[in-house]
């Protein structure tokens, strides 16, 4: 999938980014308290995924001509503005960063390679009545895999099983749209929409409205 941002709306933006093509990208932007968190991430893999993820919502925040505010995480892990003004989600795999933002509604974002093993995994994570529809397929089953991720991000709150509280409605490869809910938790049916695009084995997902 190609490096891109993209103006979701006057109020949200998303952007992909190559994490070793801006490697070497400068970070001044960055607020004090995660100039300390980035000074303090060991690992080389994890410390470039944290900066390239950074440089994707800047870029997002950009497309949107709003500054940069800095950004932090809760008790349930998700990223919060320090502004206290608009929603982000982040998200990386094997060389990719993802981030998306909107100035009022919550978001999730999700990026996922396709592996064969997924469809070992799925009952981990599937509800019985979406294995049937899945029918043992590795696209469809990291579909799955990454729009529950994404509509996880976006309620934002520890505690929620991918398998036993979000469930997905009937969907196939040719849908560029997923439709899901939350149930039997405090949030119950609560309903989202997840946008789908696949490029060859990656496939990204981003809760929509």
């Amino acid at each position: 999938m190609q490096a891109k941002i993209e103006k979701i709306s006057p109020l949200s933006a998303l952007a992909l980014k190559n994490i070793d093509d801006h490697a070497d990208m400068p970070i001044d932007f960055l607020s004090f308290r995660e100039r300390l968190s980035f000074a303090n991430i060991g690992h080389p893999e994890k410390k470039k995924e944290w900066k390239g993820a950074r440089l994707a919502i800047k870029s997002a925040l950009d497309a949107i001509k709003l500054p940069y505010p800095g950004f932090y995480k809760d008790e349930h892990g998700k990223s919060h503005p320090m502004d206290g003004y608009g929603n982000v989600s982040l998200s990386h795999t094997n060389g990719l960063a993802a981030a998306i933002f909107h100035k009022e509604m919550p978001v999730g974002i999700d990026l996922d390679y396709i592996k064969e093993k997924v469809v070992r995994l799925g009952p981990k994570f599937l509800d019985p009545q979406e294995i049937d529809f899945l029918d043992n397929d590795p696209i469809l089953y990291t579909m799955a895999w990454s729009a529950k991720e994404s509509i996880f991000k976006c309620q934002g709150r520890k505690g929620i099983s991918l398998r036993q509280n979000i469930l997905l409605f009937p969907f196939s490869h040719l849908d560029n749209v997923i439709k899901g809910k939350i149930y039997d938790t405090d949030f119950a049916d609560h309903y989202y929409t997840v946008k789908v695009e696949r490029d060859n084995d990656l496939i990204l997902t981003y809760t929509i409205w």
